[in-house]
C-alpha cells in the first residue's frame, strides 16, 4: 500500500480509537458528549449574526429650547380650566384661552398647581403618592433630568416648563435639544426608529457625552437597545432625506457634537 494511503488509514485508525475511548470515559464519568464538546450543541452551532446599517449624517441645525408648541393644545387647555374650576369655560375666546388658564393657575399654590398637571396628563403612569411626591420636588429640581424612570422625562419636561411660565420662574429651568439632520441610507418613512437614530447620532458626539457613556454596548450592538425610546423624546420628517429630533439638553447638548457630518456602521442586536 503506498505510503500516502498508509498515512490516511493510520489516522482514520487513530481517530476511531480515540472517539471509542472519549465514549468510554463519558459513560464512566456520566457526562453528556455535548458537554465535553465532541459532539456540537445546536446552541453552539448557532452564529450571531449581526445586522448592520450604513448611513451618511449630516447635522444641519442644532437649537437648545425651553418649550415644545406641539405638546399642548387648546383643548388641554380648556380641560385644564375646568380642572382649576374656572366657571364659564365655552364662553372664553379661542385667542384668550390660556391668558385665562394662567389665570387660574395662579389661585393656587405651585405645589397644588402642579399636582393637578401631573395628574391630568401622568395619572396613567403614577400613581397619587408619586404624583404628590413630584408636585413638590419639581419646585426645587430639574425633574425632568433626574427622575428615576427617563421614560417619563419628555411629559415632565413640558409639564415643568408650563408651570415655570404660569409662576414667572417660580419652577427650575429645563431645557431641550432640537436636532436637524439630514440621513441617507436609510427610509425615512418605512425604516426609521429611535434607535437607528440615536446610534446615528452618537458617531457624532464626543466620548464625554451621556448617552456615549452610558449605553456603550447597546450602541455597539451587543446588548439591545430597549431605553431608545427613553433618549430621544419624538421626531418628524422635515423633508425628503431630513430629520428632526428632540431630545433632553441633559442627553445631548449642542456643544456636544464633535462631528457635523460623518458616517455611521449602525449594528444592532441579535440574541440569537
Amino acid at each position: 500500500m503506498p505510503k500516502s494511503y498508509s498515512d490516511i488509514l493510520n489516522g482514520i485508525i487513530t481517530v476511531i480509537a480515540i472517539f471509542a475511548v472519549t465514549i468510554l470515559f463519558s459513560r464512566w464519568e456520566k457526562i453528556t458528549l455535548f458537554e465535553i464538546g465532541v459532539v456540537p450543541n445546536r446552541k453552539l452551532l448557532s452564529i450571531k449574526i449581526t445586522r448592520d446599517m450604513e448611513i451618511k449624517v449630516k447635522i444641519i441645525e442644532l437649537k437648545t429650547v425651553n418649550e415644545l408648541d406641539f405638546y399642548w393644545t387648546n383643548k388641554d387647555y380648556l380641560n385644564l380650566l375646568k380642572e382649576f374650576d374656572y366657571p364659564d369655560v365655552e364662553k372664553i375666546k379661542e385667542n384668550e384661552i390660556l391668558e385665562y388658564l394662567f389665570m387660574a393657575i395662579s389661585d393656587f399654590e405651585p405645589a397644588n398647581a402642579a399636582e393637578i398637571l401631573l395628574k391630568y396628563k401622568m395619572s396613567d403612569k403614577l400613581n397619587d403618592g408619586q404624583i404628590q411626591n413630584l408636585s413638590h420636588e419639581m419646585l426645587i429640581d430639574k425633574v425632568a433630568e433626574h427622575y428615576v424612570e427617563p421614560a417619563f422625562h419628555f411629559d415632565l419636561f413640558n409639564i415643568n416648563q408650563f408651570l415655570r411660565k404660569a409662576y414667572n420662574g417660580r419652577f427650575p429651568d429645563t431645557e431641550a435639544t432640537v436636532i436637524t439632520a439630514s440621513f441617507q441610507g436609510v427610509n425615512l418613512d418605512s425604516e426609521i426608529t429611535k434607535e437607528i437614530l440615536i446610534k446615528s447620532l452618537c458617531y457624532g458626539l464626543k466620548k464625554s457625552n451621556l448617552i456615549v457613556r452610558l449605553f456603550a454596548d447597546q450602541i455597539e450592538g451587543t446588548e439591545p437597545f430597549d431605553d431608545a425610546g427613553k433618549v430621544i423624546w419624538d421626531y418628524r420628517k422635515s423633508s425628503e432625506n431630513t430629520m428632526e429630533i428632540i431630545t433632553s439638553k441633559n442627553w445631548i447638548d449642542k456643544e456636544d457634537f464633535e462631528q457635523m457630518e460623518f458616517e455611521t456602521d449602525v449594528i444592532f442586536f441579535d440574541e440569537e
